[in-house]
């Protein structure tokens, strides 16, 4: 009976283990690509706009307007939301997300991860209810800036590895698609404000709020286009991104006139009229804002 000597063939498996798990450690520790370091910094800047957009819808329903429609809009704000967190954290093949390894940065995805869960379940009860109540519009209202809060912390968190990693030969993008990003958030924010306004929910602090939000949106719009430096904006030399830079603007001078009449101290009540026409005007603005961050992320991946 021939016995088999397996020791050379145990030397050869290991060493051919080891060698699979040095290659996997070294591609782990390349970390993203420029390309999807573009694709995290947008969609996970996108979280913290789709954070003020579900708000934005709640009190469109509360305050009956276009009901029907907001109610879809919401079911899928929020849908998407939780798809994107899970996403950012896990990786996603569909949203072509790689997965998160920093510590630090999952860390953070946890404190986000909490609020949501706070305020996800009645998210999903006025979508099944097809309404709102006051109760609700505070739960959401108070959750909602934390929420946005941590958010932030982690598309920083984002940026700060983005510039050390895959955009480290340009950090001025990195900067750029956050703050083009942070752009949608504002504009959803802003419209957010002005609806609480409308509601009646503290009137005073939110005429404060909307006063800082539109001012820093014109402030990075300008920043965008010529360049920031205290924003860490280094200006934009595409003619492309530029032209498009302008629809938005051009959008934001016919909305800002509604926004500035709810910020005014003179203002004590919104009529149906003008929330209709934000209602209307805001998404417009968003969809161009929106548009120019996928430009920015192009450029990443050049």
């Amino acid at each position: 009976m021939n016995i088999i000597n397996i020791k050379p063939y145990l030397i050869i498996i290991t060493f051919l283990l080891f060698s699979l798990l040095s290659t996997m450690s070294a591609y782990a520790m390349e970390g993203p690509t420029s390309a999807e370091y573009g694709t995290v910094l947008n969609l996970s800047g996108k979280q913290r706009m789709l954070s003020q957009k579900m708000v934005k819808e709640i009190l469109l329903i509360a305050l009956n307007e276009d009901k029907k429609a907001n109610l879809a809009h919401l079911k899928n704000t929020s849908a998407l939301f939780d798809k994107t967190l899970k996403g950012l954290r896990n990786g996603s093949s569909e949203l072509h997300l790689p997965v998160t390894n920093s510590k630090r940065i999952l860390r953070q995805l946890d404190k986000v991860d909490a609020i949501w869960a706070e305020v996800y379940p009645t998210v999903k009860n006025i979508i099944s209810a097809n309404n709102v109540d006051k109760d609700q519009v505070s739960i959401i209202a108070t959750n909602n800036l934390p929420l946005l809060k941590q958010m932030n912390k982690a598309v920083g968190l984002y940026e700060k590895d983005a510039k050390k990693g895959g955009l480290k030969a340009e950090p001025g993008l990195a900067a750029t698609i956050n703050l083009a990003g942070k752009q949608r958030m504002l504009s959803q924010k802003m419209s957010k404000e002005f609806l609480l306004l409308a509601y009646g929910y503290q009137v005073e602090d939110n005429k404060l709020n909307l006063l800082e939000t539109y001012s820093l949106f014109e402030r990075i719009l300008k920043g965008l286009k010529d360049g920031d430096e205290n924003l860490g904006l280094p200006g934009t030399k595409s003619q492309t991104i530029r032209e498009q830079l302008n629809v938005v603007n051009d959008l934001w001078v016919t909305l800002k006139p509604i926004i500035v009449f709810a910020g005014d101290y003179k203002t004590t009540k919104i009529n149906a009229e003008k929330i209709t026409e934000l209602a209307a005007m805001n998404l417009p603005l968003l969809k161009e804002m929106n548009k120019a961050v996928g430009m920015y992320e192009k450029e990443s991946a050049k």
